[in-house]
């Protein structure tokens, strides 16, 4: 069985565990090491958040080192708020409201998939409050505050598994446990990492369940958060936690694009089956409620009992959706709701009431009490302080579901070989801790104010470079791959989730995210959009992609132009809700200002990477 020990002060032979130095950054051949910007950007891998402990720093500090690992006789730590401060100083951004964090982040490759016991110790130099401890993909496992000379041993189960990231369609192999804390001064002084057996959660869903990044520096109130990745803190360390969730997944895509294949191959006799989906399901025409939506769950419910496993089915989370001024609750979500709890009846199987619970939860709150729960802007998707009370509610649900043995019946289809269902139900009810402690938002949330100057930004690659290695350059671009194409170019990442502006985008598709990205930041022109249609597939005309990079710039920087200039020379030459664009085109050097280019024309790929090169920011 695979067992190693850390020890991060105070080592000096190394006999009984590895002495690690501040400067071990993470690399494959050494197995272990911290995870900071400077690998992050050396490493292609690691700049998959999916496989860097699921965090990424704010665009315009891409290039920055703000991850400085410092050592003393308790360990090593990093000096997370005067770096912050510093920072804000620096750039000229003041970052409101809540404290913000630098994680420290720390890798160990394992030699296979499966689970492993992490124990933790946290010697405080100082007075720590609201320490936060996340595992894996940014799982959070414990919040706990350390008194000055005190020590926090935290004992926790990490799941190490495959996935397909999102943008991706193949699958990425994981062998590695990340385990990152955030606080003012987060701190390591012990790690031991053991190999274990025991019960796994396995959980299906949306980007409303899923293990989402954070920017960083971190604050919980500006993090989109899944329920399922806040799950973790409200179990003991006799289960783990896979969750396979991904944003824009519905019933039938979470098996088309394979994600369903990967979590199978892991899933042993006795372990559980989360299915809570519904947020992209009511999009489609074949996915209603009691039609397709149910009978995908009723193929799920079959095949997990087949693998003598134990389905549990969640009701879509609530959204925090009014109607009028905020007087009326607008159920979006009931029929889905509804469909679960009668499948669950019909076959016997444990229904977790998420949709009622956060409904309630919601309503208690009002429109305006219940925002600082959701990313700002946002009525879909929780921030980290929604994603924790979801899981709590999720958390008492088992108890309330699956410790009643009354509720479950021995005839579920399982075979004699395993444990019954009622005492199966009833160690997942039991492996939920009795106390379930209270996280507030902040009393002001709001997003990190962009640097006042952009102009130098560290650009590593060069702009020159961008786009330099290509990919079927004299094929027309779309669309979506034009957008894809002026998000990197301006330095902006697409999001991890979807929030249902256009029609033809539901969520799932590799642009789904890069759409959102550009929406947020008003880089999509109103005049490209037709009856909620974005049309992402459609072939871009130049005149379109420089309307497209226009708003882009503006994202980013003010493009002025001179109110006496005279006449656009492209007048005439395209549509007239396109000449404010064509003419800061112009002043930009992005299009031939004598009024010779073929606006109509289809772009290629490799004509819009061009335009691309001469875009400074």
């Amino acid at each position: 069985m695979f067992r190693r020990k850390f020890r991060f002060g105070g080592c000096t032979d190394g006999r009984d565990a590895v002495c690690v130095s501040p400067g071990e950054l993470y690399e494959p051949g050494r197995g272990y090491g911290f995870v900071t910007e400077k690998n992050r950007q050396e490493q292609e891998l690691l700049q998959l958040p999916e496989l860097n402990a699921g965090w990424e720093t704010w665009y315009w500090l891409r290039g920055q080192e703000l991850s400085r690992v410092e050592q003393d006789e308790k360990g090593c730590f990093l000096d997370s708020a005067g770096a912050v401060s510093a920072m804000e100083e620096r750039d000229g951004c003041r970052m409101e409201g809540e404290r913000r964090y630098i994680p420290l982040c720390f890798k160990v490759d394992v030699p296979r998939h499966g689970n492993y016991r992490v124990t933790l110790t946290i010697e405080a130099a100082k007075e720590m409050d609201e320490v936060l401890i996340f595992a894996g993909r940014r799982r959070l496992t414990q919040r706990a505050d350390i008194p000055a000379g005190g020590r926090l041993v935290h004992t926790m189960i990490v799941n190490v598994c495959d996935i397909i990231p999102r943008g991706k369609k193949q699958v990425y192999e994981d062998l590695s446990v990340d385990i990152s804390v955030a606080a003012d001064r987060p701190g390591m002084t012990a790690l031991t990492i053991e190999e274990c057996a025991c019960p796994t959660i396995y959980i299906a869903g949306d980007s409303t369940v899923t293990d989402q990044s954070a920017f960083y520096p971190y604050s919980p109130g500006t993090s989109y958060s899944g329920w399922g990745q806040m799950l973790p803190c409200f179990l003991d360390d006799r289960i783990a936690v896979s969750n396979y969730a991904h944003s824009g997944l519905t019933t039938e895509s979470f098996r088309s694009e394979g994600h369903y294949a990967v979590a199978d191959q892991y899933r042993r006799e006795g372990d559980y089956c989360f299915f809570q989906f519904g947020h992209n399901d009511q999009k489609l025409m074949e996915l209603k409620a009691f039609g397709g939506y149910r009978q995908n769950l009723l193929r799920y419910i079959q095949e997990s009992r087949e693998r003598h496993c134990f389905p549990v089915l969640i009701t879509p989370i609530a959204r925090n959706s009014w109607s009028g001024n905020g007087e009326e609750y607008n159920d979006l979500l009931e029929e889905y709701a509804k469909a679960c709890i009668q499948i669950g009846r019909e076959t016997n199987t444990p229904v977790l009431d998420l949709h009622q619970r956060s409904v309630e939860f919601i309503k208690e709150k009002g429109l305006e009490g219940t925002k600082p729960y959701f990313y700002p802007s946002d009525f879909t998707h929780n921030d980290d302080y929604g994603a924790y009370r979801m899981a709590e509610l999720v958390a008492r649900e088992i108890v309330r579901v699956c410790g009643y043995s009354g509720s479950i019946t021995e005839n579920c289809g399982y075979g004699r070989a395993i444990p019954s269902a009622v005492s199966a139900y009833r160690f997942l009810a039991d492996r939920v801790t009795d106390g379930f402690g209270e996280w507030q938002p902040a009393e002001r949330i709001c997003l990190p104010q962009k640097p006042a100057v952009y102009d130098g930004l560290p650009d590593p690659d060069g702009t020159a470079e961008l786009f330099a290695g290509l990919e079927r350059p004299d094929e027309p671009l779309t669309r979506a791959e034009a957008l894809d194409m002026l998000i990197q170019t301006v330095k902006f990442f697409p999001t991890n989730v979807y929030n249902d502006m256009y029609d033809d985008v539901t969520g799932h598709e590799w642009y789904a995210g890069t759409v959102e990205c550009a929406c947020q930041n008003g880089m999509i022109p109103p005049e490209l959009v037709e009856n909620r249609q974005l049309l992402p597939e459609r072939a871009v005309t130049l005149e379109e992609f420089l309307m497209l990079a226009v708003c882009a710039c503006r994202s980013r920087r003010r493009l002025s132009v001179s109110e006496q200039e005279e006449k656009n020379p492209y007048e005439g030459k395209c549509r007239q809700s396109a000449l404010p664009y064509i003419r800061l085109a112009c002043a930009a050097g992005l299009v031939s200002p004598d009024g010779s280019e073929e606006l109509a024309h289809t772009l290629t790929r490799g004509e819009a990477a061009g335009i691309c090169r001469l875009i400074r920011i």
